[in-house]
């Protein structure tokens, strides 16, 4: 029989979660809040809770294996959650945590890694071998595949959201400059609440008021896609990735964001290889198709 694998994708407010079978179709699937506790015991019983009742909803009882994915700073070979502001997590050692509880072959990573590796395999990076996927929400952060294979950095690789991208604004990393604090889907709303006295719900809101002549909306949106030619210009001044994969609602607006950013590398890299930007294809279920693959990564012999 095919195996079937349960993945999680843990993020601040709910989880995702589905059985997929080898081929990853969608056998059962759930959402809901996430639990919360500093210590991570909370959570990892819901986890455990999850997986079993995913397994009952598909009548195909324990799963194979099981993938989770969780926000910020995540070793992926000790399998700790170094930091994530989102979970108020710190060092929690939440892969022996799940071990104790699930006893089945088991994966533990981050959430932009997992759904860069399902872009990568599945979705808009397919048959790359040097690829970068750049989801811009609430945060901004980069799966880096590099010679085929992901680039981790014991967690710590891939922040691009904190490249001093030549503003002033503070970012709540402590610094000033960061791409995160201008070209970020909450970063977006923010600056145009502060520029209008009027509330945004999210930068797909400011891009639809751009798109109709809103001149605050057009320089909000205008500052955060020129910051992300800065971040994208030195991700491949380092790293040359032949594809750079854009994810996030900020580019459910097609090429009318992704055009302009386009333009200012053209115009702005001088000996680097210009790469192809492509529209993310696996919306906000990259993270939990990458929990699946991780998961089923573990299966192989």
């Amino acid at each position: 029989m095919t195996p079937a694998v349960a993945a999680l994708d843990v993020g601040g407010t709910s989880i995702k979660a589905a059985l997929y079978d080898a081929e990853l179709k969608d056998l059962a699937s759930l959402r809901e809040p996430t639990a919360r506790g500093a210590d991570g015991e909370a959570l990892a019983d819901q986890v455990a809770r999850i997986v079993e009742t995913l397994g009952k909803q598909a009548g195909t009882g324990t799963p194979d294996a099981v993938g989770v994915v969780i926000p910020g700073i995540v070793d992926d070979v000790e399998r700790v959650a170094r930091f994530s502001a989102n979970l108020d997590f710190r060092n929690v050692p939440f892969g022996e945590m799940l071990d104790s509880r699930l006893g089945l072959p088991f994966a533990f990573g981050h959430d932009v890694r997992a759904g860069g590796l399902a872009e990568f395999r599945v979705g808009a990076g397919k048959g790359c071998t040097d690829a970068a996927f750049i989801p811009v929400g609430t945060g901004i952060a980069a799966a880096l595949q590099l010679d085929g294979k992901l680039y981790a950095a014991g967690g710590q690789g891939g922040e691009i959201g904190h490249i001093d991208v030549g503003h002033r604004l503070p970012c709540g990393c402590g610094a000033t400059g960061c791409l995160e604090a201008i070209s970020s889907a909450s970063a977006i709303a923010r600056r145009y609440s502060e520029h209008t006295g009027r509330p945004a719900e999210g930068a797909e809101q400011v891009v639809d008021a751009a798109r109709h002549g809103d001149e605050a909306a057009i320089s909000v949106v205008n500052d955060a896609l020129e910051g992300l030619g800065h971040g994208i210009k030195t991700l491949v001044t380092l790293l040359a990735p032949e594809v750079v994969v854009l994810g996030g609602g900020l580019f459910t607006a097609g090429d009318y964001v992704l055009e302009p950013v386009r333009a200012w590398l053209a115009a702005n890299l001088q000996f680097q290889r210009m790469p192809e930007l492509r529209i993310a294809q696996l919306g906000d279920e990259a993270g939990r198709l990458g929990a699946a693959l991780l998961a089923l990564d573990r299966l192989k012999p």
